[in-house]
């Protein structure tokens, strides 16, 4: 009778794993596991907790084996005194074991109680959870980057929790467009920007303000985005007001734009309308960064671009009547394209840039006069020449300095010999400051070092080769603060004189 009964529940466990795993799409091992550590559990209630014990049910046929297991030891641990047994002893079963392995003693199958079964059943349906779940977080974190479509199964706390169909996902408040409300039942599309799994569980994460969302909708929306024949390089937006998004084709028969845009706008009203009227800038990508930087800045026109690519900066001047458009309303036009473009934007109407270049013709006339002792007027004609350094004048020849306007060959004789006294009398301020602080050789010798470079970094108290090197090129060229700023060197040249004196770096740390 116990044999019958036996074999009704090996059949009933062998449909139930088949059921579970067709029901919830799971791996049948999945369920089998499941029901082994239900099976043991309810075990161990009848034999003990403290016994190693291992079910087994065949895959195949359903046939459960239970087993007790002893391990083979040396000394026994009081801790695991059940579990285990001395070699001596072991061997009078088996003379052959040895210390590790194990003796294995098959028990008679358990008759399940009417508590024991519900434990079984509570343990299985538990374990099939964890598994269904394990299943669909493997399913979402693949999933991250493309856009969900769900039923808003209800409203808690001003956050939504999206049905998804085989899951659940949450939109918080702060990642809804601002003033768009959903109600129970609604359909709703938003990004998957995170799946994250702890102990409470697997969440999916959804947003409808991240900037990669307006980017996949143009994704559905734009055929050629969807072929991969348009590519979207960047985007930037103040969600639920207006955005701008760069896209960029290597097809010169293709405008980007206008495969974007639509017919009659027809593209872009769709995502328009999904965003709840969010204004969308289409601009074209390019890889010169004045250029993208105009297209980005617009409906604003662009006068000049100042870019400073070692501070990842840039100066736009603006016409006077264009600075309100550049801005935009609290400065969202000017926020949005440098967001765009990765670049810190400042804008200059024409007539603050032209102040700002007079105050340097001033500067640099006032430092000539000084210098070269001469008139105002003169070190004045001289900067309009474009000789805005003592160097530029001293390299030049009398015959071209001549050639200024209001000059003769007197004048330009004198203004030449008063720039060559200027620089020798520098240089030998330059070499006492040089001798009287900088000994470290290799700084001296560090290939395009000059002494009035090492004369400046003295002042600054950079003394020795480690020093240069720890430095960033801005912090010498910058025009402001910049340590060798009077000087006027080029971005490249410095860079390359840093990565030199870096060099010792790498050197030591291989002699290490």
């Amino acid at each position: 009778m116990a044999k019958k009964k036996f074999n009704v529940i090996r059949e009933e466990m062998l449909q139930v794993a088949t059921n579970v795993a067709q029901e919830k799409n799971i791996d049948q091992d999945s369920v089998f596991s499941a029901m082994e550590q239900a099976l043991e559990k309810a075990a161990r209630v009848k034999y003990g907790q403290e016994i190693d014990l291992r079910i087994n049910i065949d895959r195949d046929t359903g046939d459960i084996k239970l087993n007790s297991y002893l391990e083979v030891v040396e000394n026994i641990d009081e801790e695991f005194q059940s579990r285990q047994i001395l070699l001596d002893d072991a061997k009078k079963n088996n003379p052959n074991i040895n210390i590790g392995e194990f003796i294995i003693k098959e028990l008679p199958p358990i008759e399940l109680g009417r508590v024991a079964a519900q434990n079984a059943k509570g343990v299985i349906i538990q374990k099939v959870r964890e598994a269904d779940k394990s299943k669909q977080y493997d399913e979402y974190k693949d999933k991250v980057g493309e856009i969900a479509v769900g039923i808003v199964k209800r409203v808690e706390f001003g956050n939504l929790i999206i049905d998804l169909g085989k899951s659940e996902a949450i939109i918080k408040r702060e990642e809804l467009i601002p003033r768009e409300t959903f109600k129970n039942g609604d359909r709703v599309r938003a990004y998957i920007y995170e799946v994250k799994n702890d102990v409470k569980g697997y969440q999916v994460f959804l947003s409808r303000t991240h900037p990669q969302f307006l980017s996949k909708l143009f994704f559905q929306e734009v055929p050629e985005i969807y072929d991969g024949i348009i590519v979207v390089k960047s985007v930037a937006r103040d969600p639920g007001s207006r955005a701008k998004i760069s896209v960029h084709t290597e097809d010169s028969t293709i405008d980007p734009v206008g495969a974007c845009v639509g017919m009659r706008g027809s593209r872009v009203q769709a995502v328009v309308n999904e965003l709840q009227g969010e204004k969308i800038d289409i601009v074209t990508w390019s890889d010169n960064q004045a250029t993208f930087l105009a297209n980005a800045l617009a409906p604003a026109e662009v006068s000049k671009i100042f870019l400073f690519e070692e501070k990842n900066k840039v100066e736009v001047v603006i016409p006077d009547d264009q600075l309100s458009l550049a801005i935009g309303r609290k400065g969202q036009n000017v926020k949005l394209a440098s967001n765009l473009t990765s670049l810190e934007i400042d804008i200059l109407t024409e007539e603050e840039e032209s102040e700002r270049r007079q105050q340097e013709f001033k500067e640099k006339s006032l430092l000539l006069s000084e210098s070269l002792d001469v008139e105002d007027v003169i070190a004045q004609l001289l900067v309009t020449d474009g000789y805005t350094s003592i160097e530029s004048i001293a390299a030049e020849t009398r015959e071209n300095i001549e050639k200024i306007e209001g000059f003769d060959a007197e004048l330009a004789n004198e203004i030449l010999e008063r720039a060559t006294n200027y620089l020798k009398d520098q240089e030998q301020e330059n070499q006492k400051i040089i001798d009287e602080k900088i000994k470290d050789e290799d700084l001296k010798n560090l290939e395009g070092m000059n002494s009035s470079i090492l004369a400046e970094l003295a002042k600054s108290d950079i003394l020795t080769i480690n020093d240069f090197a720890d430095l960033a090129s801005f912090e010498l060229i910058d025009k402001e603060e910049g340590i060798l700023r009077k000087l006027e060197l080029e971005e490249e040249v410095v860079n390359n004189m840093i990565m030199k004196a870096r060099e010792n770096w790498f050197t030591e740390t291989n002699k290490d």
